[in-house]
């Protein structure tokens, strides 16, 4: 009875101090009632705690003199093991600084490291927290929230991250006011946050930023440069490059590919371009199989927008691949290679024809010296023709088993007993439908190049690639789990990678104090590491 007794005064001596302070005309005054409120946090009951994470954010703003140990007993009443009182706490933050946005980075600094809560209510008193601070002062609340992005610890971070997806992103129009203001500034705060990130976290900042107004379609060249220069950063085009690190191969991959649609704009993709022509055919043969295909795929996406200078200088380089895998005798040949090289000698060629005169033996006049029409280049052509001769045949055997192949998938799926059965028949059916149009498109791009003086497929879509128009997935038969898709191209996405991960709610106040200096705190010994390919050795990319 006495410790009931005892809880019930000390509530009641709370409400006593409440309300002398909403009575009071200058409660500035009443410095004794806040006090008696701040100090009741220690040692009080739960009721009293509870009362007390309401009262000290409603008079915060009368006693600036006791704003550090206000908020010292706020945020420790986040480190209470009562579940109401810490939801109560939480409530109360977005108070403290609505007449004070000085304090907006502290408490949304602390209100990002509280997303790790697992408790629903908890979870969703932390959610509606941050949006009010963030309709309150979007500019510094978003700017909290992307330190811990740059370099806050990894569970959080993860978090964060999220909370951006889920809750942010969606609502960019209500909170991104003024709107090219803040555009920019998001645009910076993405920028300063993409130093250690994974390929999916990639891809979810850069469709942010694409939706932005000021990379709209009517944006100004430089500001799409921008976003290319952007994705060039990430692909780490400054770097040498090594046929063993297969990150830094998936990331090339995939930033190349998210860069397209900025090539299709008229940005240039000359950077990439050029590291391809020095640093990656030169050695294409010691690539990883299972990326060479991924590689030529990309490169021969981007040749439709290559200047005609950077045409000029990757052209011999892609002839030579070209023979390589356009050999001078009925023997097999990668014919998905061959499509792409093909491509892409197409396009550059289109872009600066008379430099295939020295290279395939052809006699294109353009009146330019490097025309080099009186210099004899005639067995480069009769190597060429050859080449182009054996391939068709190639294609054309190929054609031939791929059709018979074909009707077997028929008849096979007319017998199938089990949709399983059939469904795998169907992805069979799928290869060899693109099999027969990666055929088809080299032949129509052969035929041209016989004659002596070809015309050269150029950005007229002539040639659809066998790749851009995949048949529909096939409904999956029930109870198969859906495989993880990444985005560059359809596999899986990256493990999880622990970077320091511990408890969040140790010493709130100190780290939100000392303001962002520190950044919360980090485990150096981790760290999620360059790579694309998962979390720990990999960013996964691809």
């Amino acid at each position: 009875m006495g410790a009931v007794s005892s809880d019930a005064a000390e509530v009641e001596k709370l409400y006593e101090f409440g309300e002398r302070l909403n009575e009071a005309k200058d409660k500035s005054q009443n410095v004794s009632d806040y006090e008696g409120i701040i100090t009741a946090v220690k040692g009080g009951s739960v009721k009293a705690k509870q009362l007390a994470a309401q009262l000290i954010p409603r008079f915060f703003k009368f006693f600036p003199g006791l704003a550090a140990q206000a908020l010292t007993a706020q945020f420790d009443l986040l480190e209470e093991d009562e579940l109401g009182i810490r939801v109560q706490a939480i409530r109360g933050l977005p108070l403290l600084c609505k007449d004070n946005s000085e304090d907006v980075s502290k408490i949304v600094d602390v209100l990002g490291q509280l997303l790790t809560y697992e408790e629903n209510v908890e979870r969703d008193a932390v959610h509606k927290a941050l949006m009010s601070l963030l309709r309150q002062d979007v500019k510094a609340s978003l700017t909290a929230l992307f330190k811990h992005v740059a370099i806050g610890m990894e569970a959080v971070r993860e978090k964060v991250i999220c909370f951006l997806k889920d809750k942010v992103f969606p609502l960019k129009a209500e909170l991104l006011k003024p709107q090219v203001e803040m555009e920019r500034h998001v645009t910076d705060l993405v920028k300063r946050s993409l130093q250690d990130v994974t390929g999916a976290e990639f891809k979810l900042f850069m469709d942010f930023l694409k939706s932005f107004s000021i990379f709209g379609d009517s944006a100004p060249p430089e500001h799409i440069q921008e976003l290319i220069e952007i994705i060039e950063g990430q692909a780490d085009l400054d770097a040498q490059f090594n046929v063993l690190d297969i990150d830094h191969i998936n990331r090339l991959i995939s930033c190349m590919q998210m860069a397209l649609p900025f090539f299709m704009r008229g940005s240039s993709c000359s950077n990439f371009l050029n590291y391809f022509n020095k640093h990656i055919i030169p050695v294409f043969d010691k690539c990883p199989e299972e990326r060479k295909l991924e590689l030529l795929k990309t490169l021969a996406g981007c040749s439709p927008y290559s200047p005609a200078q950077d045409s000029r200088q990757l052209l011999p380089s892609i002839v030579q691949l070209l023979k390589k895998y356009m050999p001078r005798k009925t023997e097999e040949a990668n014919i998905n290679y061959v499509e792409c090289l093909l491509y892409t000698f197409h396009h550059l060629s289109h872009k600066t024809p008379n430099s295939t005169n020295s290279l395939c033996g052809y006699k294109i006049v353009t009146g330019q010296p490097s025309d080099r029409l009186g210099e004899d280049f005639s067995e480069n052509y009769k190597d060429f023709a050859e080449r182009l001769c054996f391939i068709e045949e190639i294609v054309k055997v190929t054609m031939k088993k791929l059709t018979q192949r074909m009707t077997e998938h028929n008849k096979a799926i007319s017998a199938g007993k089990t949709e399983d059965a059939k469904a795998q028949i169907k992805q069979e059916q799928q290869k060899t439908t693109t099999g027969l149009r990666v055929c088809n498109n080299i032949l129509s791009m052969t035929q041209p190049l016989h004659s002596k003086s070809p015309t050269f497929i150029g950005n007229n879509n002539k040639i659809k690639l066998s790749w851009e128009e995949p048949a529909k997935p096939l409904q999956a038969p029930a109870g198969a789990k859906r495989g993880a898709t990444a985005y560059a191209n359809g596999s899986g996405n990256s493990a999880k990678k622990c970077r320091g991960d511990g408890p969040v709610q140790n010493q709130l106040m100190n780290r939100a104090l000392e303001g962002f200096s520190r950044g919360g705190v980090r485990n150096n010994s981790g760290g999620r590491g360059r790579g694309w390919g998962g979390r720990g050795g990999g960013r996964g990319y691809l």
